[in-house]
This record gives C-alpha cells, structure tokens and sequence, in this order.
C-alpha cells in the first residue's frame, strides 16, 4: 500500500475510532453493542496498518524534518491507547499509577488529538478521486476485515482461556458489586468530590411552573419503590442494585415542560426529556441499606438504560422547565 494511501487510511481508522469511542459512552440499551464492536474493530484496523506504517516511519526517521518529535509523542500515545482497550478488553482491571486501564486508555486517546491535528497540518494527507477508485476500496475492506478478524480472535481467546474480558456487558464493562454496594466503586465525573452532608438540614427542592416544594430526608423515606437497574459507568465497570426511593413522576405528579433538569449539590447536573419522568428514581436506599456518602448520600438519580454520568448522586435539587432535553453538552464538562 502506497504511503499517502497508508496515512489516509490510518487518519481515517484514528478518526472513526475515536468517534466511535466517544459515542460508546453515550451507549445505555443493546444499540451500543454495534457501537462498541465498531469501536474495537477500528481500534485493531489500526494494528493491522502497522506494517505499511512502520516502513513510512522508518524513511521519515531517516531524514531530519520539522515535527519528528511531535510525531513520535503521536505514535507512543496511540500505541498506549490501543495496549489499554485491548488490555481492559481482557479484563485486564488493574491500575497502573494509580490509573485504571480505562483511564488510560481514554486518556491516551484524548491527549493524541492536538498532536494528531499537528500532524496532519505538517503533512496533510489530501483526498484524491482516484482513492475511491475499486481498488482502493477493496484495500479498506481488507484492512477492516483484518480488524474484524482480531476482534474475533481477542473473543475466542476470553472464551477459550477463561478470562474475566468474556463476561463483559455489551457496552465493555465489567461486573463489580452487583447486590454488594460496599464493593461497588466510587467514582465521580472529572471535578467533583465527595461532600458531607448533614441529613438533618439536608432538603430537597422541586420547581415547576406551580411553584416550589421542599422535602425532607424523613419525607423521602415515606416512599418505598423498589427498582432493579443496572449502573454502568463509563469508567468500564457496572453493577446491578435493587435501589429503593421515590419515582420523580410522584415527586412532580401534574409537571407540565418539556425537560426536567437534575441538580447535585456539587453543581452537576443533567437535563432529562420530561417523558422520562416515569422511569427515574430518585434513590434512598440500595440494596436495602441507606447509600452511602460516595454512592450519593442522602438521594441519587437511578436512570435506567443511560450510562453512569447521568445518574446524578448528591442530588438537591429537581426543576421542570421548557427548554428542550438536549440543549446541554453530551458529556459534561465539570
């Protein structure tokens, strides 16, 4: 394979892993499964590039040319990146500086891009007509069936050796906790932090166009729904509770707005289309025992068939307005 065609495609396999990373978190319900073999198998197209890549970086070496440090740093970080998906694919759990592999991972990937964009301003990879020629994409055919191919080998290896990456669920994560919550980890988005919360001066607020209410920690305890849902945290593990508390549908019973936005204590929060009123929980209890002060303490959203990030913990606050759901970031940035 030519040396322009070589980077074209491997920008390309970078470019669509990436994505397709970013849209595995987002995956709560069985769609994301798609998503998450697309994911592995562009990641492992990339390996089976190596080859054509490692000839073009040998001549590059060669010469002396502006960027070859930059490029370098490139290639270590997508190598990284690649050793932990696959690692964490295997079950390969274990932390690393006190990074788990999944940390790695998405950490890896992440700090690639500017030096990947860097690089292909140095040495842009143009599109030329004759690069959709049949030929060409037989060749991109290849490259994905090779990396279908090694994604069906890393399968049928967690089978047949028995490691922990077979029982992964469909989103990648594996199982920690499920019905112990003391095993289960404790984990947060980016900033946020643990705080300690006074349960006798601790309320609740809920706002709708009616007007507000306040509700105590007792008040809360008065409910007892019991729902059975899967947490599964973009961190790669899940846990599946039974969690006791009050469906927002009775918290905001005539709520009348397009979207209901969840406020934690720490100042995250995530905004809900209104129809999922009737699925969210706000939680008191999991597995029969009061939360725990990194599970949430006192009150926590349960979410069913959305990933970890959404499960807002601490909460303090509930308010329905009409904005409409998705006038927010996809991931939050604090």
């Amino acid at each position: 394979m030519a040396g322009r065609r070589t980077n074209l495609a491997l920008l390309v396999a970078l470019a669509l892993a990436f994505a397709t990373g970013w849209l595995a978190f987002a995956a709560g319900t069985g769609w994301g499964a798609a998503v998450v073999i697309a994911h592995g198998v562009l990641g492992l197209g990339v390996l089976v590039l190596t080859p054509w890549k490692s000839t073009i970086a040998r001549r590059g070496l060669s010469k002396k040319r502006k960027g070859t440090s930059s490029s370098l740093i490139l290639t270590v970080l997508v190598i990284v990146s690649l050793l932990a998906g696959i690692a964490h694919s295997l079950g390969l759990t274990g932390r690393v500086a006190g990074l788990t592999v999944m940390q790695i991972h998405v950490g890896a990937a992440v700090g690639a891009v500017p030096f990947a964009i860097g690089h292909l301003a140095r040495r842009p990879a143009g599109v030329r007509r004759t690069d959709l020629s049949r030929r060409n994409l037989l060749r991109a055919m290849g490259v994905a069936g090779g990396g279908a191919l090694l994604y069906a080998g890393f399968e049928s290896a967690s089978k047949v050796f028995s490691l922990i990456g077979q029982n992964r669920r469909f989103t990648g994560s594996h199982e920690i906790g499920s019905h112990e919550p003391a095993r289960m980890p404790v984990t947060q988005w980016l900033n946020d932090s643990v705080p300690s919360i006074d349960a006798g001066t601790w309320s609740l607020a809920t706002k709708t166009v009616a007007g507000e209410r306040r509700w105590t920690l007792d008040e809360l305890l008065e409910h007892r729904h019991h729902l059975t849902a899967t947490l599964d945290c973009t961190g790669g593990w899940y846990a599946e509770q039974e969690w006791t508390g009050v469906p927002l549908r009775a918290l905001l019973p005539s709520a009348e707005g397009r979207s209901v936005m969840v406020h934690s204590q720490t100042g995250y929060a995530r905004r809900f289309p209104i129809r999922d009123l009737d699925s969210l929980l706000l939680a008191t209890e999991v597995e029969g025992s009061p939360l725990s002060a990194g599970h949430g303490f006192p009150a926590r959203l349960v979410a069913p068939g959305r990933r970890g990030f959404w499960w807002v913990k601490w909460v303090d606050l509930i308010e329905v307005d009409d904005r409409p759901w998705w006038i927010q970031l996809p991931f939050p940035m604090e």
